[in-house]
């Protein structure tokens, strides 16, 4: 079906159900708000964008989509000749989502979406202001899925796996009884976990659900004498069901966690109303009390123990190690004629794959040739690439999955005659990304207050990114993890800013994107480590987890000050002694070479 049929179809059924206005987010049941299996796709599906971030809209006479910076071009290209209008999110005079769904549907009307994708809190909100109006919520069908209909990807069935203490540092047991301490402070009877990092992390297993994500379609839910996990049977291996004995985890079917909230009854249950959808929210009796706050699970998560951050440094070796071997290829291979942005993310791949205890990319691969590298999300296929030419920039955003650690790193590679224009934005984007690794900050800081010395460099042009400047990473997990991240402005969507605690990792991205021209990103993974402790209270540092070089070729010295040299310089030197000796000979020169002293022109 052509795009126009598919609204034409779902107005259709709109029309049936007496719904005036229909809501299609991204979300799956979890309010995984990224990837998602592809059977939750149901945004993609029935408009054509295919990006990782957004929403739709649709009434009897519109069809919007709703997305961020990070894929307004690549959204110009996929809606273009559909009936979807692009809504640049944050833009002026462009309405975010929620209030267009207020405004836009009739007195005494109704606004429609699937409820299981959809949080009690934001269902809560809509609900509250649709009272002015007398108008309700339908939240009962699926219509996108019924227009998808049979052609609609079954929900995944892939086995789920131990993940060993050696890699966790911590047994379940020990987790879960950490959980029923802080249950027991908060006087929660049951906690239930819908986060499908908060299962994985706490009971020690992985899963392969979702694709570039090890994670499985589960619940759990923890109470003072159980733990309980919610998946469909047939995904658990023997080794799997003798781990959960020896933990005390007892295993249910997946639809169960419905069931099994209808029958609680006076309880103090802590459920978090942003990341519970609503259908299971209604579940619960009126009778129990709530506690409507983030589940404890994310932050522990989020703050990695000892055992956890050295595996994470070894996985980052052999990242950085896979790397210096991509960087050599392309520089030696771009004039060839025959590299693509396709073979060179296949050629990333097989040096990733050939690192022990590598699992899969912990996201697909962003390798992005020219003006390309301007849409931040973009992903090359065999049936749409570039040809990579020798000038200009090739940007590669990527990361592993080991069983040691998840990483994410982005460089952009000069391929040779670039403007003084070019060398000058790449400097700049540097600049930002070497301030924001060298800052010092009191503890109670967060990401909000930190962003200013990435985006600096930049906005004394008057010029943004607009996106964030970091995210958290998981580790053998989601490589975007909350609770923390690094961006301007106030939190929104009703979250508050989170504190970075030593143990914590965070990206630091920043970069510049000028549509149909290039774009320049520059990576690392940062881990949040103590520093001085003085009269004036504990400082904080980052520690440099990234083990790459950056690439000299594109520099301009006259926008850097003495002392971002010598943190250049530095900061090489440590990958030069972390990286070479995992190398041949040849691959050592060519290091020394990258890694060489940078000096003022």
């Amino acid at each position: 079906m052509e795009i126009s049929e598919r609204i034409s179809q779902l107005r259709k059924l709109m029309a049936e159900k007496g719904i005036d206005i229909y809501y299609i987010p991204n979300e799956d049941d979890h309010l995984s708000e990224e990837y998602t299996a592809d059977y939750f796709k149901c945004k993609s599906f029935i408009s054509g964008f295919t990006g990782d971030a957004g929403c739709v809209i649709v009434t009897p006479d519109f069809a919007g989509l709703w997305t961020d910076g990070r894929f307004f071009t690549q959204a110009e290209d996929e809606l273009a000749g559909t009936c979807v209008t692009l809504m640049r999110l944050r833009q002026e005079g462009v309405p975010n989502p929620v209030d267009f769904l207020a405004d836009h549907t009739p007195e005494n009307g109704v606004l429609g979406f699937d409820g299981r994708v959809v949080s009690a809190q934001s269902a809560m909100r809509l609900s509250a202001r649709l009272k002015k109006k007398n108008a309700k919520l339908h939240v009962s069908d699926d219509l996108a899925g019924e227009v998808w209909g049979s052609k609609r990807p079954e929900m995944p069935q892939e086995k789920v796996y131990v993940l060993a203490e050696k890699y966790t540092g911590e047994s379940a047991s020990d987790k879960i009884g950490r959980i029923r301490k802080v249950m027991k402070e908060k006087e929660a009877d049951a906690l239930v976990l819908t986060a499908l990092e908060d299962p994985c992390w706490l009971y020690n297993i992985r899963g392969n659900d979702i694709e570039c994500t090890p994670v499985a379609y589960a619940f759990a839910m923890v109470t003072e004498s159980g733990a309980y996990y919610y998946i469909d049977n047939s995904k658990l291996t023997d080794d799997v069901r003798q781990h959960f004995a020896a933990h005390g985890i007892t295993v249910k079917e997946y639809a169960e966690i419905a069931s099994d909230l209808k029958e609680m009854h006076g309880k103090m249950i802590w459920a978090d109303p942003g990341h519970l959808n609503s259908v299971l929210y209604t579940a619960v009796p009126d009778d129990n009390r709530l506690i409507s706050e983030a589940s404890p699970v994310e932050k522990l998560r989020a703050v990695k123990n000892a055992v956890e951050t050295g595996n994470i440094r070894n996985a980052h070796l052999k990242d950085g190690t896979a790397m210096v071997r991509f960087l050599k290829w392309v520089k030696e291979n771009a004039s060839s004629g025959t590299m693509t942005e396709v073979t060179a993310q296949d050629h990333l791949y097989a040096l990733r794959a050939a690192e022990e205890d590598y699992i899969e990319p912990s996201f697909p691969t962003i390798s992005a040739y020219q003006e390309n590298g301007a849409m931040m999300h973009y992903c090359a296929t065999e049936e749409k690439h570039a040809a990579v030419k020798p000038r200009g920039f090739l940007l590669v955003d990527s990361g592993g999955t080991y069983f040691d650690g998840t990483t994410d790193i982005t460089r952009t590679i000069s391929l040779g005659g670039l403007t003084d224009e070019e060398k000058m934005y790449y400097t700049l984007v540097l600049k930002g990304h070497i301030a924001l690794s060298h800052a010092k900050f009191l503890y109670g800081t967060t990401g909000q207050n930190l962003d200013i010395l990435a985006r600096g460099p930049l906005w004394n042009l008057d010029i943004d990114y607009q996106c964030g400047t970091g995210h958290g990473v998981g580790h053998v997990l989601s490589v975007h993890e909350g609770p923390h991240s690094i961006s301007w402005g106030l939190p929104r969507q009703g979250r508050t800013a989170a504190v970075l605690e030593p143990g914590m990792i965070v990206t630091d991205e920043p970069g510049v994107y000028f549509p149909r021209r290039f774009g320049i990103r520059i990576e690392n993974e940062l881990l949040v480590r103590e520093h001085k402790k003085n009269f004036y209270g504990q400082f904080l540092c980052f520690e440099d987890i990234t083990y790459c070089p950056y690439d000299l070729d594109a520099v301009d010295t006259a926008y850097l000050t003495d002392e971002e040299i010598g943190w250049i310089n530095e900061y090489h030197r440590n990958v030069y002694e972390k990286i070479a000796p995992r190398l041949n000979e040849e691959e050592r020169e060519w290091l020394k070479e990258a890694t060489r002293e940078l000096k003022r022109v």
